[in-house]
């Protein structure tokens, strides 16, 4: 019975991976933020990335549309301009769909966070009008065009 589920399992998931960090380049955003991306599922729109902000740094307000968010800190501090609680190493976040914040960090040390997203994230002006957005698909855009510019391997993390 075991071997049957054992192949049934191998029939309909894709292959474990084991993904080497250090083959992965921190992509830049902004002058001030990176992300590292770990996995891009283009069939459900989600994917998982380190994300690294430099003190001082800001991720423009923004709303999380088609999917909750989750975070986990790994170093540093960060927190949202919206509320009062900040993020320090070991502290997890969840953000419902729709949620609309700005992200800063504010210490001295650089924040380093793994996060899990899904749908999309819209970038929005003072008056809630969306000046661009970032999904699964430009994320890869991003890291794909940004491994060529740059001479280096683009690692098949769609899966």
């Amino acid at each position: 019975m075991a071997d049957a589920l054992y192949d049934y399992t191998k029939m309909v998931q894709l292959s474990d991976q084991a993904i080497d960090l250090d083959h992965i380049p921190w992509v830049p955003q902004t002058d001030r933020v990176w992300f590292k991306p770990l996995r891009f599922d283009l069939a459900r729109g989600s994917w998982v990335n380190l994300l690294k902000v430099k003190p001082g740094g800001i991720v423009n307000r923004h709303r999380h549309s088609g999917g909750q968010v989750l975070a986990y800190t790994i170093q540093g501090t960060w927190r949202y301009l919206e509320r009062d609680w900040v993020a320090k190493a070991g502290t997890f976040v969840y953000e419902p769909p729709g949620d609309i914040h700005t992200l800063v960090v504010d210490g001295e040390e650089e924040m380093i966070t793994l996060f899990l997203l899904e749908g999309t994230v819209q970038y929005l002006d003072d008056e809630d009008n969306i000046m661009y957005q970032d999904d699964v698909f430009t994320k890869l855009k991003r890291y794909v065009e940004y491994c060529e510019v740059n001479q280096l391997p683009v690692i098949d993390l769609k899966f």
